[in-house]
């Protein structure tokens, strides 16, 4: 990406956007310092059902799991390679603001569960296919469908039509800061992590990384 930055060019990267949550966090401020816009996203946000409960249609949700396939990559955190998708859906719901990340193993599968402000709680488990579940103030929903790649297209046209990503910095470095911490939370014995311990870890990774870039 280093080069389409530097050349001045809006870029999409498809998922994962990097190996790590520093590499990440690397990719933005190399952009914002530049003035480009960027972003990354898996095509389950754009579910037509998740959408509609981002939107709204069942108020404010207080709880949500999603599901998809999590096949492993041994170069990249065991999330990032297909659970993101999962995980995207998951953020697409609930929004930023997760606290707290615990990952555990129920039959030989993954399950992350997050603490949002305002004890809100939202799961990833691994699974088959993609689905999930959504409870708000005026009712439950599913989520989690993919509905093709079309519509995340449709997504990448507008943002090269109008350098606006559609989804912030914030919050694509929330899903991966959610992701890495549950690689912690597993490094650490299942415990739960703060987000915000491992954030703090990776944007000083982040910085050395850049500084080193530079000297090149």
């Amino acid at each position: 990406v280093r080069p389409v930055i530097a050349a001045g060019k809006p870029v999409f990267i498809d998922k994962p956007i990097s190996a790590s949550l520093a590499e990440a966090i690397a990719i933005f401020t190399l952009a914002r310092e530049a003035n480009v816009p960027v972003f990354s996203s898996s095509s389950l946000r754009y579910g037509k059902d998740s959408q509609a409960v981002r939107g709204g249609s069942i108020g404010k949700v207080s709880f949500c799991e999603t599901s998809s396939p999590c096949t492993l990559e041994k170069t990249h955190p065991d999330l990032f390679w297909y659970g993101i998708h999962g995980c995207e859906s998951l953020f697409t719901v609930m929004g930023t603001g997760c606290e707290t990340v615990e990952r555990r193993t129920e039959d030989d599968k993954i399950v992350v569960e997050g603490t949002w402000a305002g004890n809100r709680t939202g799961i990833f488990r691994e699974g088959k296919g993609y689905s999930g579940l959504a409870k708000g103030s005026e009712g439950e929903a599913t989520v989690g469908s993919y509905d093709g790649y079309l519509p995340l297209v449709e997504q990448i046209l507008e943002f090269f039509e109008t350098g606006k990503p559609p989804v912030s910095e914030a919050e694509t470095l929330e899903i991966y800061t959610f992701m890495e911490a549950a690689d912690e939370s597993k490094r650490q014995g299942d415990i739960p992590v703060t987000l915000e311990s491992v954030m703090k870890k990776a944007r000083a990774e982040a910085k050395a990384k850049l500084a080193k870039l530079l000297k090149e």
